[in-house]
């Protein structure tokens, strides 16, 4: 990347995702909060070093220099759809080097138009900076693909961008939609508002209302990985901090720095007794005082 482009990005000494902190908070305290929005001059806690604040919310195809490039749909034999693609930099060349971010260089999103249909994967990287990751959708329609990385510019600091692209996808498996869990429950305790400081609390709760006992998944106790309705820009949490456990269920606190007000559907991933469970939840933001 050229350096007047890492220019356009400020550098920050933390590893913070969009909207949200990194794994490094995961075990760290709760937060002081009131009327959905954090304590003032809240801090992430150190990561990997320069990495910038996220440049990206999903909807463009490139940002600051980088774009999701060759993107491409296979079937293979076994009838499980393949995706592959490149992230190129400004010169054109797909990007090798990145910084590994929850466990991952790299987190794939793919989310269908009416938001019932959403997966998080995690692609292979080949050494020509190619990107493959099966997958299998419900049904054919509209699709975006949404990328989240950290890139290493020449420089050596972290570039942290999020591109996505709107795609038509064919069928898969019938009947594998985002619907309601029927062991789990997520239910939303504090709403945020707009702005750098919202906090979201959300519960989750067993079948029988009880609370439970969270496990991690990628390094944090929660993804939480929302959509806007109408613009279809995309947010992503994490917890401040590990889940606070009470009779009316399993609290999880996330920073959630919000731009856009308005009605957002949000997917909650959570690992309970070992299995994975994404959880669809309704949140309306309104615009901070």
């Amino acid at each position: 990347m050229k350096p007047a482009l890492r220019s356009a990005l400020p550098l920050v000494m933390t590893g913070v995702l969009l909207a949200g902190c990194s794994s490094g908070d995961a075990g760290s305290g709760g937060s002081d909060s009131q009327d959905g929005q954090v304590e003032a001059g809240h801090t992430h806690a150190p990561g990997q070093g320069h990495t910038s604040l996220a440049v990206g919310d999903g909807t463009r195809v490139s940002e600051v220099g980088y774009s999701l490039a060759g993107l491409q749909v296979r079937e293979r034999p076994d009838g499980i759809g393949e995706l592959r693609f490149r992230i190129d930099d400004h010169d054109g060349e797909p990007v090798t080097d990145y910084v590994e971010e929850l466990t991952k260089e790299l987190h794939l999103y793919v989310v269908n138009d009416d938001l019932t249909v959403f997966r998080h994967l995690h692609p292979t990287r080949a050494e020509d900076g190619t990107w493959t990751a099966p997958f299998d959708v419900p049904d054919a329609g509209g699709y975006r693909v949404v990328t989240e990385f950290i890139a290493v510019d020449e420089g050596g600091n972290g570039d942290h961008v999020v591109l996505g692209r709107p795609l038509a996808l064919p069928p898969g498996d019938p009947g594998d939609t985002a619907a309601e869990d029927r062991a789990v429950s997520v239910s939303v305790a504090e709403v945020p508002t707009t702005g750098p400081d919202g906090e979201l609390r959300l519960v989750v709760r067993d079948a029988e209302g009880r609370p439970v006992e969270l496990g991690t998944y990628l390094g944090a106790y929660s993804h939480v990985t929302g959509f806007h309705r109408e613009t279809g820009a995309m947010v992503h949490l994490h917890p401040l901090a590990a889940p606070e456990v009470t009779e009316g269920g399993s609290e999880l606190t996330f920073h959630a720095e919000i731009d856009d007000p308005g009605d957002y559907r949000l997917f909650a991933q959570v690992r309970v007794d070992g299995f994975l469970h994404t959880v669809p939840v309704e949140l309306t933001v309104a615009r901070s005082a």
